[in-house]
């Protein structure tokens, strides 16, 4: 699906990724992506007229690319905890004819570039990767780095501006355009001191002798969400030599009973967040070492990486928001993923929301569904691949 973005220096046809969402109404930018931009913009002018040399940009949380393709010209580093961030951002850059040498992609997990000369950040939507990245940059920039973020302007507040302060230095907030505001901040090294990281978090979970291991941007970052909790009771009982796919693992915590017992499973924990799938690694490595060598920790667009036919049960837990829209879309390329890579009888098992609807999604897609509990908010569906 694709929109005309337009900016400053023309226009981009811009695409939503992934290509298979049924809703073309979402665009691939919003009004905080065009704030953002035409700072940057004024900014780049005026180092590019003082130093005689075009700016070096680190781009952080550019979701489908917007930031990164109308800023193309600049050589940029862009980091996202995001695969399909990745994939869009290149995507993009390629339907618009635009050079990919200069742009360089990172994980949220690597070494963020020193001394950049612009950074722009859209604001993440939990407050602990945004102290996080706020963490990682206090190590890198320098008191000449221009330091520009965007969000919804109810997004920004007191204590978002109190964290940019304790972290970087001075920060200020403008007036709201189009319902969004950008921040302006100053890099002050006196406050490096408070920005060692305080990531991953590390809490117990609940009647068990395990602790689960959380980075900075995945979901229930510090107890066992509620759909976790109840999955968590009806787990599907396995035999030796099966492959079992954890589909969004986030922290890998469906995998860590099943592999807590003695058979031989193998384990594919799976997810398009970087941080999601080191913090399974880090799970089960410090839970059940000796239980490594069974696993797989995978950062994947839903299944797209995996082979048809290659395991016997895929669990998920899946989510039902890109960003701040609501939509279907992920839970339904995920039972599609999950038909194509189950053996014949294979099942796939999950955990939702009464209200998704997701048993009808189910039925049409493998031709069953049965519910195997069901509580006050949430439903276990099981659905087998027949033929």
């Amino acid at each position: 699906m694709n929109t005309t973005f337009t900016y400053a220096h023309g226009s981009l046809q811009l695409y939503r990724w992934p290509l298979n969402q049924p809703n073309s109404s979402l665009q691939a930018w919003d009004a905080a992506d065009e704030l953002l931009l035409q700072h940057t913009q004024e900014a780049a002018t005026q180092f590019s007229r003082q130093h005689k040399r075009e700016p070096k940009l680190l781009i952080i949380n550019d979701s489908f690319g917007a930031l990164s393709c109308a800023l193309a010209q600049y050589a940029q580093v862009q980091v996202n905890d995001s695969l399909l961030a990745q994939q869009g951002t290149v995507y993009n850059r390629r339907q618009n004819g635009l050079d990919l040498t200069t742009l360089q992609q990172q994980s949220s997990l690597a070494p963020y570039p020193q001394a950049p000369d612009i950074v722009l950040l859209k604001l993440p939507n939990n407050h602990s990767y945004l102290q996080y990245i706020l963490q990682q940059l206090a190590g890198v920039v320098t008191t000449d780095s221009i330091i520009l973020a965007s969000a919804k302007a109810k997004d920004i507040n007191r204590n978002v501006l109190a964290l940019f302060e304790q972290t970087l230095g001075p920060a200020s907030a403008s007036l709201a355009v189009k319902k969004c505001r950008l921040i302006s901040c100053s890099y002050n090294g006196a406050v490096q001191q408070q920005a060692k990281s305080s990531f991953p978090l590390r809490w117990p979970l609940e009647q068990s002798s395990y602790s689960v291991v959380n980075h900075a941007n995945v979901f229930s970052r510090e107890k066992l969400d509620q759909g976790a909790r109840f999955f968590l009771q009806h787990l599907p009982t396995l035999s030796a030599e099966q492959t079992v796919i954890d589909l969004g693992c986030g922290n890998g915590v469906l995998g860590l009973p099943l592999l807590s017992k003695d058979t031989a499973i193998t384990m594919l924990f799976c997810d398009e967040s970087y941080m999601a799938v080191e913090s399974a690694r880090q799970t089960i490595s410090e839970n059940l070492p000796d239980k490594l060598a069974q696993c797989r920790f995978v950062v994947d667009d839903c299944l797209s990486q995996q082979a048809d036919k290659s395991a016997d049960y895929v669990l998920c837990n899946p989510p039902f928001h890109q960003q701040h829209a609501v939509t279907g879309h992920i839970a339904s390329q995920m039972f599609s993923d999950a038909k194509r890579v189950l053996k014949q009888g294979g099942h796939l098992r999950i955990v939702a929301n009464r209200h998704l609807g997701y048993a009808d999604s189910l039925q049409r897609l493998f031709g069953n569904c049965r519910q195997l509990a069901a509580d006050p908010k949430f439903v276990i569906l099981e659905a087998i691949k027949r033929s």
